[in-house]
């Protein structure tokens, strides 16, 4: 071998050496704590109410999704507080 494959494989394995400690995602990942989720708001369950039908009931006439929405956006609204105003 000479002497610049010998230098290149050194770089080489050192580069992968330094990114193995970027792992986070195995068993020795340190626990993250969850960020808090936002208060639900109206707009972000219609946002996230068309998003589930869209990927759920795409062909679905636009009239019964709309009425799917409607429910989904009673049913995440159900659970929040009334606005203090």
């Amino acid at each position: 071998m000479t002497a610049s494959r010998i230098l290149a494989c050194l770089a080489l394995l050192a580069g992968a050496t330094a990114l193995s400690g970027c792992e986070t995602t195995g068993p020795g990942a340190p626990a993250v704590a969850a960020a808090p989720q936002p208060p639900m708001t109206h707009s972000r369950a219609a946002m996230e109410c068309w998003m589930g039908t869209e990927k759920a009931d795409g062909r679905m006439d636009i009239d019964k999704r709309a009425d799917i929405v409607d429910r989904c956006i009673r049913d995440k609204m159900k659970g929040e507080a009334a606005p203090k105003g």
